[in-house]
Protein backbone atom coordinates (compact mmCIF):
# COMPACT_ATOMS: atom_id res chain seq x y z
CA UNK A 1 0.00 0.00 0.00
CA UNK A 2 1.12 3.54 -0.83
CA UNK A 3 0.35 6.64 0.72
CA UNK A 4 0.73 10.55 -0.28
CA UNK A 5 0.37 13.14 1.56
CA UNK A 6 -0.64 15.87 -0.02
CA UNK A 7 -0.37 20.00 1.05
CA UNK A 8 -2.93 20.77 -1.40
CA UNK A 9 -2.72 23.76 -4.47
CA UNK A 10 -4.69 26.84 -4.17
CA UNK A 11 -5.25 29.96 -5.79
CA UNK A 12 -2.40 32.16 -3.25
CA UNK A 13 0.58 31.29 -1.44
CA UNK A 14 -1.27 29.94 2.19
CA UNK A 15 -0.21 28.30 5.03
CA UNK A 16 -2.92 26.34 6.28
CA UNK A 17 -1.21 25.36 9.60
CA UNK A 18 -1.08 28.91 10.73
CA UNK A 19 -3.65 30.09 12.79
CA UNK A 20 -4.41 33.07 9.98
CA UNK A 21 -4.18 30.66 7.03
CA UNK A 22 -4.75 33.54 4.60
CA UNK A 23 -2.30 34.98 1.78
CA UNK A 24 0.56 36.03 3.89
CA UNK A 25 0.80 39.62 3.65
CA UNK A 26 4.65 39.41 5.04
CA UNK A 27 6.43 36.77 3.28
CA UNK A 28 5.52 34.06 5.79
CA UNK A 29 5.09 30.55 4.79
CA UNK A 30 4.77 27.42 7.08
CA UNK A 31 6.00 23.70 6.63
CA UNK A 32 2.69 21.12 6.75
CA UNK A 33 4.36 20.38 9.77
CA UNK A 34 1.39 18.28 10.82
CA UNK A 35 1.64 16.30 7.49
CA UNK A 36 5.01 16.09 8.60
CA UNK A 37 4.69 13.76 10.93
CA UNK A 38 2.09 11.71 9.76
CA UNK A 39 4.22 11.24 6.72
CA UNK A 40 7.13 10.33 9.30
CA UNK A 41 4.71 7.86 10.99
CA UNK A 42 3.50 5.86 8.47
CA UNK A 43 7.48 5.54 7.41
CA UNK A 44 8.04 4.02 10.32
CA UNK A 45 5.15 1.23 10.06
CA UNK A 46 6.82 0.34 6.88
CA UNK A 47 4.44 2.03 4.86
CA UNK A 48 5.38 3.56 1.09
CA UNK A 49 5.15 7.20 1.98
CA UNK A 50 5.59 10.70 -0.40
CA UNK A 51 5.06 13.91 0.65
CA UNK A 52 4.73 17.02 -1.96
CA UNK A 53 3.74 20.80 -0.74
CA UNK A 54 1.53 21.85 -3.71
CA UNK A 55 1.76 25.37 -2.22
CA UNK A 56 5.58 25.55 -2.22
CA UNK A 57 5.83 24.52 -5.48
CA UNK A 58 3.21 26.68 -7.19
CA UNK A 59 1.47 23.47 -8.76
CA UNK A 60 -1.61 23.68 -10.30
CA UNK A 61 -4.19 20.97 -10.19
CA UNK A 62 -3.41 19.73 -13.52
CA UNK A 63 0.18 19.58 -12.15
CA UNK A 64 -1.19 17.70 -8.82
CA UNK A 65 -3.06 15.11 -11.04
CA UNK A 66 0.39 14.83 -12.86
CA UNK A 67 2.34 13.75 -9.84
CA UNK A 68 -0.41 11.83 -8.63
CA UNK A 69 -0.29 9.66 -11.59
CA UNK A 70 3.25 9.41 -11.22
CA UNK A 71 3.34 8.23 -7.59
CA UNK A 72 -0.33 5.76 -8.01
CA UNK A 73 -0.92 6.13 -4.12
CA UNK A 74 -3.70 3.94 -2.89
CA UNK A 75 -4.57 6.82 -0.20
CA UNK A 76 -4.31 10.73 -0.82
CA UNK A 77 -3.75 12.31 2.63
CA UNK A 78 -4.41 15.78 3.01
CA UNK A 79 -5.83 18.84 5.45
CA UNK A 80 -8.19 21.57 5.04
CA UNK A 81 -9.17 24.77 7.29
CA UNK A 82 -12.18 26.73 6.99
CA UNK A 83 -10.95 29.55 4.79
CA UNK A 84 -9.71 26.97 2.26
CA UNK A 85 -12.24 24.47 2.86
CA UNK A 86 -14.53 25.09 -0.27
CA UNK A 87 -11.88 25.42 -3.01
CA UNK A 88 -10.01 21.97 -0.96
CA UNK A 89 -13.45 20.18 -1.68
CA UNK A 90 -13.92 21.01 -5.35
CA UNK A 91 -9.88 19.91 -5.64
CA UNK A 92 -10.79 16.74 -4.07
CA UNK A 93 -14.08 16.09 -6.00
CA UNK A 94 -11.48 16.88 -9.06
CA UNK A 95 -9.33 14.72 -8.12
CA UNK A 96 -11.56 11.70 -7.65
CA UNK A 97 -13.06 12.07 -10.91
CA UNK A 98 -9.17 11.42 -12.07
CA UNK A 99 -8.28 8.19 -9.90
CA UNK A 100 -11.79 6.27 -8.87
CA UNK A 101 -10.38 3.59 -6.66
CA UNK A 102 -8.08 6.61 -4.41
CA UNK A 103 -8.90 6.73 -1.06
CA UNK A 104 -9.25 10.18 0.10
CA UNK A 105 -8.68 10.74 3.91
CA UNK A 106 -8.41 14.46 5.07
CA UNK A 107 -7.61 16.05 8.18
CA UNK A 108 -7.33 19.40 9.96
CA UNK A 109 -9.42 21.78 12.42
CA UNK A 110 -12.23 22.58 10.35
CA UNK A 111 -12.70 18.44 9.52
CA UNK A 112 -12.07 17.85 12.99
CA UNK A 113 -14.86 20.28 14.06
CA UNK A 114 -17.08 19.91 11.28
CA UNK A 115 -16.70 16.43 9.78
CA UNK A 116 -20.21 16.20 8.62
CA UNK A 117 -19.58 19.32 6.49
CA UNK A 118 -16.78 17.82 5.33
CA UNK A 119 -18.31 14.69 4.08
CA UNK A 120 -21.46 16.07 2.97
CA UNK A 121 -19.67 19.03 0.87
CA UNK A 122 -17.14 16.68 -0.51
CA UNK A 123 -17.98 13.84 -1.73
CA UNK A 124 -14.76 12.35 -2.82
CA UNK A 125 -13.72 11.46 0.75
CA UNK A 126 -13.31 8.26 2.56
CA UNK A 127 -12.49 9.22 5.74
CA UNK A 128 -12.31 12.43 8.43
CA UNK A 129 -9.40 12.34 10.70
CA UNK A 130 -10.27 13.97 13.76
CA UNK A 131 -8.45 15.84 16.07
CA UNK A 132 -4.58 14.37 15.97
CA UNK A 133 -4.18 11.80 13.40
CA UNK A 134 -0.71 10.50 13.50
CA UNK A 135 -1.65 6.79 14.12
CA UNK A 136 -5.13 7.33 12.60
CA UNK A 137 -3.52 7.45 9.26
CA UNK A 138 -1.89 4.14 9.36
CA UNK A 139 -4.08 2.44 10.90
CA UNK A 140 -6.63 3.34 8.12
CA UNK A 141 -4.40 1.86 5.71
CA UNK A 142 -3.66 -1.58 7.96
CA UNK A 143 -6.64 -2.29 9.87
CA UNK A 144 -9.52 -3.93 7.61
CA UNK A 145 -12.30 -3.59 10.28
CA UNK A 146 -12.71 0.37 9.78
CA UNK A 147 -15.62 0.49 12.76
CA UNK A 148 -12.78 -0.63 15.28
CA UNK A 149 -10.45 2.73 14.19
CA UNK A 150 -11.37 5.44 16.86
CA UNK A 151 -10.86 9.06 16.02
CA UNK A 152 -13.01 8.81 12.23
CA UNK A 153 -15.78 9.84 10.12
CA UNK A 154 -17.09 7.94 7.16
CA UNK A 155 -20.21 6.70 5.41
CA UNK A 156 -21.41 3.56 5.73
CA UNK A 157 -22.35 1.15 2.70
CA UNK A 158 -25.78 2.90 3.08
CA UNK A 159 -24.40 6.46 2.75
CA UNK A 160 -25.04 7.12 6.63
CA UNK A 161 -22.65 9.25 8.11
CA UNK A 162 -20.74 7.06 11.44
CA UNK A 163 -18.82 8.62 14.08
CA UNK A 164 -16.34 6.71 15.59
CA UNK A 165 -15.25 7.40 19.40
CA UNK A 166 -12.40 9.82 19.64
CA UNK A 167 -9.30 8.47 19.46
CA UNK A 168 -6.83 8.81 22.66
CA UNK A 169 -4.82 11.62 22.88
CA UNK A 170 -0.80 11.26 22.06
CA UNK A 171 1.20 11.50 25.49
CA UNK A 172 4.32 10.31 24.68
CA UNK A 173 5.51 12.84 22.18
CA UNK A 174 8.71 11.01 22.20
CA UNK A 175 7.65 8.25 20.01
CA UNK A 176 7.40 10.25 17.35
CA UNK A 177 9.60 10.91 14.64
CA UNK A 178 11.68 14.24 14.13
CA UNK A 179 9.48 16.06 11.94
CA UNK A 180 13.01 17.33 10.95
CA UNK A 181 13.94 14.50 9.62
CA UNK A 182 10.90 14.31 7.58
CA UNK A 183 11.19 18.03 5.79
CA UNK A 184 14.46 16.59 5.09
CA UNK A 185 13.75 13.80 2.88
CA UNK A 186 10.60 15.24 1.10
CA UNK A 187 10.56 19.39 1.03
CA UNK A 188 13.00 22.38 0.74
CA UNK A 189 13.68 24.51 3.82
CA UNK A 190 14.40 27.30 0.88
CA UNK A 191 10.88 27.27 0.08
CA UNK A 192 9.52 28.09 4.01
CA UNK A 193 10.00 31.46 6.10
CA UNK A 194 8.74 33.41 8.68
CA UNK A 195 8.83 37.39 8.07
CA UNK A 196 10.93 38.04 10.95
CA UNK A 197 13.10 35.28 11.22
CA UNK A 198 16.64 34.24 9.65
CA UNK A 199 16.42 32.17 6.37
CA UNK A 200 16.42 29.44 5.99
CA UNK A 201 14.38 28.47 8.90
CA UNK A 202 12.55 25.27 10.21
CA UNK A 203 9.54 24.45 12.34
CA UNK A 204 9.61 21.85 14.96
CA UNK A 205 7.63 21.18 18.46
CA UNK A 206 8.87 20.43 21.67
CA UNK A 207 5.28 19.74 22.54
CA UNK A 208 2.05 19.65 21.65
CA UNK A 209 -1.68 21.07 23.27
CA UNK A 210 -1.95 24.40 25.55
CA UNK A 211 -3.53 24.64 28.88
CA UNK A 212 -4.19 28.44 29.00
CA UNK A 213 -7.91 29.38 27.97
CA UNK A 214 -8.04 32.14 25.34
CA UNK A 215 -11.32 31.75 23.52
CA UNK A 216 -10.47 32.65 20.02
CA UNK A 217 -7.48 30.04 19.66
CA UNK A 218 -8.53 27.41 17.14
CA UNK A 219 -5.66 24.57 17.30
CA UNK A 220 -5.93 24.50 21.29
CA UNK A 221 -10.02 24.31 21.24
CA UNK A 222 -9.84 21.56 18.44
CA UNK A 223 -6.80 19.30 17.68
CA UNK A 224 -5.58 18.70 21.29
CA UNK A 225 -8.14 19.36 23.98
CA UNK A 226 -6.11 21.81 25.69
CA UNK A 227 -4.15 18.79 26.84
CA UNK A 228 -0.41 20.11 27.40
CA UNK A 229 1.80 16.94 26.35
CA UNK A 230 5.56 17.64 26.08
CA UNK A 231 8.55 15.63 24.75
CA UNK A 232 11.36 14.95 26.90
CA UNK A 233 14.17 17.51 27.30
CA UNK A 234 16.88 14.70 26.09
CA UNK A 235 14.79 13.40 23.01
CA UNK A 236 13.75 17.17 21.87
CA UNK A 237 17.59 18.82 22.60
CA UNK A 238 18.26 15.22 20.53
CA UNK A 239 16.39 16.64 17.27
CA UNK A 240 17.94 19.95 18.14
CA UNK A 241 21.35 18.41 17.90
CA UNK A 242 20.42 16.51 14.63
CA UNK A 243 19.38 19.71 13.42
CA UNK A 244 22.90 21.64 13.84
CA UNK A 245 24.99 18.22 12.52
CA UNK A 246 22.74 17.16 9.71
CA UNK A 247 21.43 20.30 8.14
CA UNK A 248 23.72 23.34 8.32
CA UNK A 249 22.02 25.29 6.62
CA UNK A 250 19.37 26.05 8.98
CA UNK A 251 19.89 29.45 10.30
CA UNK A 252 17.04 29.64 12.78
CA UNK A 253 14.84 27.09 14.54
CA UNK A 254 10.77 27.93 15.28
CA UNK A 255 9.46 26.57 18.16
CA UNK A 256 5.89 26.44 16.73
CA UNK A 257 4.63 24.73 19.89
CA UNK A 258 1.67 26.67 20.62
CA UNK A 259 2.82 28.34 23.90
CA UNK A 260 6.30 26.99 24.22
CA UNK A 261 6.89 28.43 27.92
CA UNK A 262 3.74 26.64 29.39
CA UNK A 263 6.24 24.94 31.76
CA UNK A 264 9.12 27.35 32.49
CA UNK A 265 11.01 24.72 34.56
CA UNK A 266 11.28 22.43 31.55
CA UNK A 267 12.19 25.31 29.57
CA UNK A 268 15.40 25.73 31.59
CA UNK A 269 16.14 22.47 31.73
CA UNK A 270 15.93 22.34 27.60
CA UNK A 271 18.20 25.37 27.73
CA UNK A 272 20.52 23.89 29.88
CA UNK A 273 20.88 20.89 28.20
CA UNK A 274 21.64 22.77 25.07
CA UNK A 275 24.09 25.05 26.75
CA UNK A 276 25.71 21.57 28.21
CA UNK A 277 26.12 20.05 24.51
CA UNK A 278 27.75 23.10 23.38
CA UNK A 279 25.04 23.82 20.65
CA UNK A 280 25.26 27.40 18.72
CA UNK A 281 21.76 27.73 17.65
CA UNK A 282 19.71 30.87 17.17
CA UNK A 283 16.17 29.99 18.08
CA UNK A 284 12.44 31.86 18.14
CA UNK A 285 9.39 30.74 19.67
CA UNK A 286 5.87 31.50 20.64
CA UNK A 287 4.88 32.33 24.68
CA UNK A 288 3.25 34.53 27.16
CA UNK A 289 3.71 37.65 28.93
CA UNK A 290 4.06 35.66 32.15
CA UNK A 291 7.56 34.67 30.99
CA UNK A 292 9.72 35.32 34.26
CA UNK A 293 12.77 37.09 33.76
CA UNK A 294 15.08 34.20 34.94
CA UNK A 295 13.78 32.02 32.50
CA UNK A 296 14.07 34.63 29.38
CA UNK A 297 17.95 35.02 30.62
CA UNK A 298 18.14 31.05 30.01
CA UNK A 299 16.38 31.44 26.82
CA UNK A 300 18.69 34.25 25.91
CA UNK A 301 21.73 32.39 26.80
CA UNK A 302 20.56 29.05 24.42
CA UNK A 303 20.47 31.11 22.05
CA UNK A 304 17.12 32.66 21.58
CA UNK A 305 16.87 35.84 19.39
CA UNK A 306 12.81 36.23 19.33
CA UNK A 307 9.63 35.94 21.28
CA UNK A 308 5.98 35.91 19.71
CA UNK A 309 3.99 36.95 21.98
CA UNK A 310 0.06 37.88 22.32
CA UNK A 311 -0.59 40.92 24.25
CA UNK A 312 -3.50 40.83 22.40
CA UNK A 313 -5.47 43.92 24.02
CA UNK A 314 -5.02 46.96 26.39
CA UNK A 315 -8.11 46.75 28.33
CA UNK A 316 -8.02 44.52 31.08
CA UNK A 317 -11.62 43.86 30.54
CA UNK A 318 -11.47 42.62 27.08
CA UNK A 319 -8.72 40.57 28.50
CA UNK A 320 -10.96 38.89 31.02
CA UNK A 321 -13.61 38.31 28.73
CA UNK A 322 -11.50 36.36 25.99
CA UNK A 323 -9.90 34.25 29.19
CA UNK A 324 -6.51 35.31 28.61
CA UNK A 325 -5.55 35.46 32.00
CA UNK A 326 -2.60 37.89 31.61
CA UNK A 327 -2.59 41.45 33.28
CA UNK A 328 -1.46 44.98 31.69
CA UNK A 329 1.15 45.00 34.34
CA UNK A 330 2.40 41.54 32.68
CA UNK A 331 2.64 42.86 29.28
CA UNK A 332 4.83 45.72 30.99
CA UNK A 333 7.34 43.57 32.76
CA UNK A 334 7.37 41.09 29.69
CA UNK A 335 8.50 44.26 27.17
CA UNK A 336 10.56 45.77 29.92
CA UNK A 337 12.32 42.33 30.40
CA UNK A 338 12.68 41.71 26.45
CA UNK A 339 14.01 45.10 26.29
CA UNK A 340 16.88 44.93 28.50
CA UNK A 341 17.73 41.62 27.59
CA UNK A 342 18.01 42.57 23.90
CA UNK A 343 15.50 39.69 23.16
CA UNK A 344 13.56 40.82 19.64
CA UNK A 345 9.56 40.67 20.33
CA UNK A 346 6.88 39.98 17.81
CA UNK A 347 3.78 41.67 19.48
CA UNK A 348 0.29 40.43 18.45
CA UNK A 349 -2.75 42.06 18.91
CA UNK A 350 -6.48 41.53 18.12
CA UNK A 351 -9.48 43.80 17.84
CA UNK A 352 -12.87 42.78 17.44
CA UNK A 353 -12.53 40.67 20.77
CA UNK A 354 -15.56 39.83 23.10
CA UNK A 355 -16.35 43.19 25.47
CA UNK A 356 -14.19 45.16 23.04
CA UNK A 357 -15.55 48.64 21.61
CA UNK A 358 -14.45 51.31 20.03
CA UNK A 359 -12.72 53.16 23.32
CA UNK A 360 -11.22 49.59 23.82
CA UNK A 361 -9.48 49.51 20.47
CA UNK A 362 -8.10 52.66 21.32
CA UNK A 363 -6.61 51.79 24.64
CA UNK A 364 -5.11 48.59 22.42
CA UNK A 365 -3.18 50.84 20.48
CA UNK A 366 -2.35 53.20 23.03
CA UNK A 367 -0.84 50.04 25.01
CA UNK A 368 0.83 48.67 21.66
CA UNK A 369 3.08 52.47 21.96
CA UNK A 370 3.78 51.69 25.70
CA UNK A 371 5.12 48.09 24.99
CA UNK A 372 6.21 49.24 21.59
CA UNK A 373 7.02 45.35 19.65
CA UNK A 374 10.08 45.47 17.12
CA UNK A 375 7.24 43.69 14.94
CA UNK A 376 3.67 43.87 15.52
CA UNK A 377 0.21 42.86 14.21
CA UNK A 378 -2.86 44.33 14.12
CA UNK A 379 -5.90 41.99 13.35
CA UNK A 380 -9.35 41.43 13.25
CA UNK A 381 -10.41 38.78 15.21
CA UNK A 382 -11.58 35.63 13.54
CA UNK A 383 -14.37 33.33 14.60
CA UNK A 384 -12.88 29.74 13.83
CA UNK A 385 -15.26 27.16 14.29
CA UNK A 386 -15.08 24.75 17.51
CA UNK A 387 -13.39 28.60 19.75
CA UNK A 388 -15.88 29.72 21.99
CA UNK A 389 -15.76 33.12 20.32
CA UNK A 390 -17.20 31.46 17.28
CA UNK A 391 -19.79 30.72 19.12
CA UNK A 392 -20.46 34.21 20.65
CA UNK A 393 -20.58 36.09 17.82
CA UNK A 394 -22.77 33.48 16.19
CA UNK A 395 -25.33 33.45 19.43
CA UNK A 396 -25.56 37.55 19.32
CA UNK A 397 -26.16 37.34 15.14
CA UNK A 398 -22.82 39.03 14.45
CA UNK A 399 -21.16 36.62 12.21
CA UNK A 400 -21.74 37.89 8.99
CA UNK A 401 -21.86 34.27 7.08
CA UNK A 402 -21.16 30.78 7.44
CA UNK A 403 -20.84 30.30 3.24
CA UNK A 404 -17.00 29.68 3.49
CA UNK A 405 -16.49 30.41 0.31
CA UNK A 406 -16.63 33.92 1.54
CA UNK A 407 -14.15 33.61 4.48
CA UNK A 408 -11.45 35.10 2.22
CA UNK A 409 -11.32 37.60 -0.54
CA UNK A 410 -10.47 37.56 -3.79
CA UNK A 411 -7.28 38.91 -2.83
CA UNK A 412 -6.49 35.67 -0.47
CA UNK A 413 -7.19 37.50 2.53
CA UNK A 414 -8.99 36.66 5.19
CA UNK A 415 -12.37 39.06 5.22
CA UNK A 416 -13.51 40.53 8.74
CA UNK A 417 -16.71 38.21 8.80
CA UNK A 418 -18.08 39.70 12.00
CA UNK A 419 -20.40 42.93 12.05
CA UNK A 420 -20.19 45.11 15.78
CA UNK A 421 -23.52 46.77 17.34
CA UNK A 422 -20.08 49.70 17.05
CA UNK A 423 -18.64 48.95 13.64
CA UNK A 424 -19.39 46.68 10.45
CA UNK A 425 -16.91 44.57 9.16
CA UNK A 426 -15.74 47.75 6.92
CA UNK A 427 -14.94 49.84 9.86
CA UNK A 428 -13.15 47.40 11.21
CA UNK A 429 -10.94 46.80 8.63
CA UNK A 430 -10.53 50.40 7.86
CA UNK A 431 -9.76 50.83 12.01
CA UNK A 432 -6.77 47.88 12.21
CA UNK A 433 -5.42 48.65 8.73
CA UNK A 434 -4.81 52.48 10.29
CA UNK A 435 -3.24 50.77 13.22
CA UNK A 436 -0.96 49.17 10.97
CA UNK A 437 0.16 52.30 9.35
CA UNK A 438 -0.14 54.77 12.09
CA UNK A 439 2.39 52.17 13.99
CA UNK A 440 4.80 51.66 11.71
CA UNK A 441 4.82 55.08 10.47
CA UNK A 442 5.57 56.69 13.58
CA UNK A 443 8.26 58.86 14.67
CA UNK A 444 8.75 56.82 17.76
CA UNK A 445 8.39 53.59 15.75
CA UNK A 446 10.87 54.42 13.34
CA UNK A 447 13.60 56.22 15.62
CA UNK A 448 13.11 54.77 18.77
CA UNK A 449 12.48 50.90 17.45
CA UNK A 450 13.31 50.13 13.58
CA UNK A 451 16.64 52.64 14.14
CA UNK A 452 17.94 50.34 16.80
CA UNK A 453 17.74 47.40 14.66
CA UNK A 454 21.31 48.24 12.41
CA UNK A 455 21.94 45.01 12.36
CA UNK A 456 22.11 44.17 8.48
CA UNK A 457 20.36 40.85 8.69
CA UNK A 458 17.71 42.28 11.30
CA UNK A 459 17.27 45.07 8.74
CA UNK A 460 16.58 43.33 6.06
CA UNK A 461 14.10 41.01 7.97
CA UNK A 462 12.30 44.42 8.40
CA UNK A 463 12.40 45.77 5.10
CA UNK A 464 11.28 42.22 3.26
CA UNK A 465 7.97 42.58 5.94
CA UNK A 466 7.27 46.28 5.56
CA UNK A 467 8.01 46.13 2.02
CA UNK A 468 5.17 43.08 1.29
CA UNK A 469 3.10 44.82 3.98
CA UNK A 470 3.10 48.34 1.54
CA UNK A 471 2.57 46.56 -1.45
CA UNK A 472 -0.61 45.03 0.06
CA UNK A 473 -1.99 48.52 1.35
CA UNK A 474 -1.31 50.34 -2.47
CA UNK A 475 -2.86 47.59 -4.32
CA UNK A 476 -6.04 47.37 -1.31
CA UNK A 477 -6.42 51.44 -1.99
CA UNK A 478 -6.46 51.18 -5.53
CA UNK A 479 -9.45 49.12 -6.13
Amino acid sequence: MKILFLNLPFKFEISRTSRWPEKTKSGTLYYPYYLSYAAGVCESKGIETNLIDCITKKYTLEDTIKEISKYSPDYLMCETTTPTSNYDYKTLNQIKESFSNLKIIIGGTHATVLPDDTLNNCKSVSFVVRKEYDYIVPEIILNTNISEIKGISYRDNNGKIIHNNDAPIIENLDELPFVSQVYQKFLNENDYSYAFAKKPMIQIVSARGCPNLCNFCSYPSTMGNRLFRARSVENFVDEIEYICNNMKEIKEIFIEDDTFTVDKNRVEEICDEIIRRGLKITFSCNTRVDLPRKTMEKMKEAGCRLLVVGYESGSLKVLNETKKGITLNQSLEFAKNTKELKIKVFGCFMIGLKGDNLDTINETYEFAKKVYPDMCFFQQAVPFPGTEFYDWVKKNKYLRTEDYSKWLNKDGYLDCLVDYPYANHFEIEKIRDNLMSKYYFSFTYIFKTFLTNLDLNELKRVFRGGFNYINFRIKKKAK
